[in-house]
């Protein structure tokens, strides 16, 4: 809303309407411009505390600290101070690569969220020197006049000195759906949002000390912890790190006992370390990583940080806000109760006057009284879809106007109706009475009064005479159902009666009003249980309208109980499998979320409000909506750019594809490595003295770890990965039987290396290049056999073929070209000699493809 600066101060009263009550007195004067900049000085910027940017330094220092790079470097060192400049630069060069794909994404991330929607209010509206002044929000200071007007947000935390028809929108900070009325002498909060009439208030507090502030302060000094992934490679890497050196130094003392010199054996030894070692895990867990991240970015999901997308395929629960998560986040009449007939479902979409009318009995003339009813007795409209609004949008209490929309759905005109029908007079809707009375002239002369309000307020003797039995019950029934209900009675006079006096009204029927669930919210919570995760709805609305969200997402039934913060309930939450939380503060988010992780559940935590922000901090993964908060958007790992909840369950999938492309990769990636060492450990005992040089290693190294391993990482999901559950926290990334699998795969590879060299020793032929020749062909061998299975009418992985081809292109000019021959220490093979080297190398990948076969086939049965 744009406003011009330095406009005349409004009068000290104004009336609020035709039968409205007047307003309390203004300040006019406010702060002096030279006390606000001196309080400005003393207290700071209003502004929420945001976190630090993180520096370029900061950002490859993390990714250096990676156990298995630091191992890299480790061995770089080692072979520099050696004089193996060649081995030297290959490892570096890998560090380099993998430095450079993440910090880029890391970059990339914070850059896409920078572009989201600011929360806090850029302007405010304050009193200053007696004159009206539009400053920015984040000089507004204590003490400051502040006027508020319909679609403001509030600025800091206030006082209200005058309130005319005054509601404020406090989800973000406290979950509720429904707007909140504030009147004289209440605070409203940072960061709340005005929804109708208008009022001024003092600043008491800014900054970190208001609402908002507090819990940015929370929310900073929440820290999460690191992902399941980051767990379990650290741990890889530690073993791995342990037996490389140990298996390194066995290499090197046979060697030297078996007469090498010893610099040539350090140099073999340190070419083990790397040969055991996955150099390019690194690379390609960033790699599968950031194209998971693009393939989500393009599904309008942006991961703020990597290790997010894989940390969604090991999730067990998702704790889930209601409010513009799991419902629409806006107001709508969902049923309807004529007096003395059967109820009416309605249906439509958003705020827009069309939609369906479902069952119902009666005269449908009894549904259009009632809808024409809430259609007058009302203060709002509807503006429809424009260039800047995609759809149609209320002006005024959203409330009201779902019940315009309601009149529309019901047929009416509501431009025509109120024309037909104009006001005559009216008593606003008050806090005390909690109803409003409207009197309108009729087309055929004569005049109607509509009364609306709770129900207990206005079906009521003696405003209303002669309900129908049931009518309170049907109130009652639908409230439970955690809708807000309202009911209306109407009388017919021939002159215009006091709105103030109105008595013996008859009663016209029941609205009750809610926010949806998303269409698709039920299919997701289907989907969620199917993959063997726990979707937990966690709100501050009221029990009954918890459980009756939970009940349409089919995860609670009646007698499942509901958790109430406001009953101390959580504090003992731990043992149970409770799935709906009703009145939870934000503190308690924190005790849900800690008591779920420490029964060993991988916790995604969905929100968009303020009061979101810590659990989202605090969750193994937060998930934040990008029309909520900024607040909230800047706590998450994960920001849903359409709010939509099925994308978190695409996530999943994505997650799940990378974390089995990862166990892929290090089955085929350590299924060499322990061939390469079984080869050198084994060889001499079999007459092969050295049966491999460290280039021929570093050279296999290169091309079976390179292209290929990160070609591995885009392979696409398996069949049923969104029907089996999540895998367990505890289990290592070698776990359900990928260690052994690794063994047996390089067990199988070093004794078809092996038996290829002897032979060819026996035959005096150059065994050692066929050796190398094997030992690369077969890697390769086992990489296809490890790739995803092919989903019916699912394409393939084409870059992983290609990847294969080039690389034994390359491996076999290791013998063919003079210059590469010159580089390795290999000799020249024959077309006979080659050929017998392939056919021996698929050996082992058709053992290994022939297993997996067997393994999927059983799984099926």
């Amino acid at each position: 809303m744009t406003r011009t600066p330095a406009l005349p101060a409004r009068p000290a009263r104004e009336q609020a309407g035709s039968m409205g009550a007047t307003t309390a007195p203004e300040t006019t004067v406010g702060l002096t411009a030279r006390a606000a900049a001196s309080r400005l000085r003393a207290d700071g910027p209003n502004t929420v505390a945001t976190p630090p940017r993180r520096h370029l330094y900061s950002r490859i220092l993390h990714q250096l600290t990676d156990p298995l790079v630091a191992l890299l470097i480790a061995a770089a060192v080692v072979t520099t101070l050696l004089g193996d400049r060649a081995d030297t630069a290959v490892i570096l060069l890998v560090v380099v690569v993998n430095t450079v794909i993440g910090v880029s994404q890391e970059v990339r991330a914070d850059t896409a969220i920078a572009a989201l929607d600011r929360m806090t209010a850029p302007t405010a509206r304050v009193v200053r020197d007696g004159r009206h002044l539009v400053v920015p929000a984040a000089e507004v200071v204590r003490g400051d006049l502040v006027h508020l007007e319909p679609g403001d947000v509030v600025p800091a935390d206030l006082r209200l000195d005058e309130a005319h028809r005054f509601q404020v929108d406090e989800a973000a900070l406290t979950g509720e759906s429904v707007p909140v009325a504030r009147d004289h002498g209440t605070e409203v909060y940072a960061g709340t949002v005005v929804v109708t009439g208008r009022a001024a208030g003092t600043v008491v507090r800014t900054g970190p000390a208001s609402a908002l502030g507090r819990i940015a302060t929370l929310v900073a000094t929440t820290r999460p912890g690191p992902t399941p992934l980051q767990r379990r490679l650290a741990g890889l890497g530690r073993a791995l790190g342990v037996t490389a050196v140990v298996l390194s130094g066995v290499v090197l003392v046979i060697g030297v006992v078996g007469g090498r010199p010893l610099v040539d054996m350090a140099i073999t030894a340190v070419s083990l370390v790397v040969a055991a070692v996955p150099e390019s895990l690194p690379a390609v867990v960033t790699l599968a990583l950031a194209l998971g991240a693009r393939r989500m970015a393009g599904a309008r999901a942006i991961p703020r940080r990597l290790h997010a997308v894989e940390t969604l395929g090991s999730v067990t629960v998702v704790a889930s806000d209601k409010t513009g998560t799991l419902t629409e986040g806006r107001m709508a009449v969902q049923r309807a109760v004529p007096a003395g007939g059967a109820g009416y479902q309605v249906r439509g979409s958003g705020y827009e006057p069309s939609g369906e009318i479902l069952s119902g009995a009666g005269a449908a003339g009894a549904l259009a009284d009632l809808a024409r009813a809430v259609l007058l007795c009302n203060d709002a409209t509807l503006a429809p879809p424009d260039a800047e609004r995609p759809r149609w949008t209320p002006v005024g209490d959203p409330l009201e106007a779902a019940l315009v929309a309601f009149a529309g759905r019901c047929g009416l005109d509501p431009d025509a109706e109120r024309a037909a029908w104009p006001r005559a007079a009216e008593l606003p809707f008050d806090q005390e009475t909690r109803r409003m009375v409207t009197v309108h002239r009729r087309p055929g002369g004569g005049y109607l009064a509509v009364c609306k309000g709770a129900p207990e307020a206005v079906l009521a003797t003696p405003l209303v005479t002669g309900t129908p039995p049931g009518l309170l019950a049907d109130a009652y029934r639908l409230a439970a159902g955690g809708l807000r209900v309202l009911a209306v009675a109407t009388a017919t006079y021939d002159a215009p009666p006091d709105p103030r006096t109105v008595r013996d009204l008859r009663p016209t029927g029941l609205v009750a009003i809610g926010d949806p669930l998303r269409a698709e919210a039920p299919g997701i919570a289907a989907a969620f249980d199917q993959a063997g995760i726990h979707l937990v709805l966690i709100t501050g609305d009221h029990p009954a309208t918890a459980a009756a969200i939970g009940g349409q997402l089919g995860i609670w039934r009646g007698g499942d109980g509901v958790v109430r913060g406001d009953e101390g309930g959580v504090t003992a939450y731990g043992a149970g499998d409770r799935r709906v939380f009703a009145r939870i503060q934000p503190e308690q988010k924190l005790d849900i979320i800690a008591a779920l992780q420490e029964r060993g559940h991988v916790v995604a935590m969905t929100g968009d409000g303020v009061n979101d922000a810590p659990a989202l901090r605090r969750a193994d993964i937060g998930i934040a909506m990008g029309g909520g908060t900024e607040v909230a958007r800047q706590a998450a790992d994960l920001v849903l750019v359409d709010d939509n909840l099925g994308t978190v369950a695409a996530a999943v999938a994505e997650g799940r594809r990378i974390y089995d492309n990862i166990r892929r990769f290090l089955r085929y990636a350590l299924a060499g490595g322990a061939a390469e060492v079984l080869v050198m450990l084994v060889g001499p005992f079999l007459g092969l003295a050295v049966p491999l040089l460290p280039a021929q290693i570093l050279w296999v190294n290169l091309l079976t770890h390179g292209v290929p391993g990160v070609a591995l990482g885009a392979e696409p999901a398996e069949p049923g990965t969104m029907r089996r559950p999540p895998r367990s926290p505890q289990e290592s990334v070698l776990g359900g039987g990928l260690l052994r699998g690794v063994l047996l795969a390089g067990t199988l590879l070093a004794a078809v290396v092996l038996g290829a060299g002897v032979a060819a020793h026996a035959l005096d032929r150059p065994w050692q290049s066929i050796a190398f020749v094997v030992l690369g062909l077969g890697q390769l061998g086992i990489a296809l056999a490890v790739r995803a299975p092919r989903r019916p009418g699912g394409g393939r992985n084409h870059a992983l073929t290609a990847a294969v081809a080039l690389s034994a292109l390359l491996q076999l000019a290791g013998v063919l070209l003079p210059q590469l021959r010159d580089l390795l220490g290999t000799e020249y093979l024959s077309a006979a000699e080659i050929a017998a080297c392939a056919a021996a190398a698929t050996l082992p990948g058709l053992a290994v493809w022939l297993a997996g076969l067997k393994k999927r086939g059983t799984t099926d049965g």
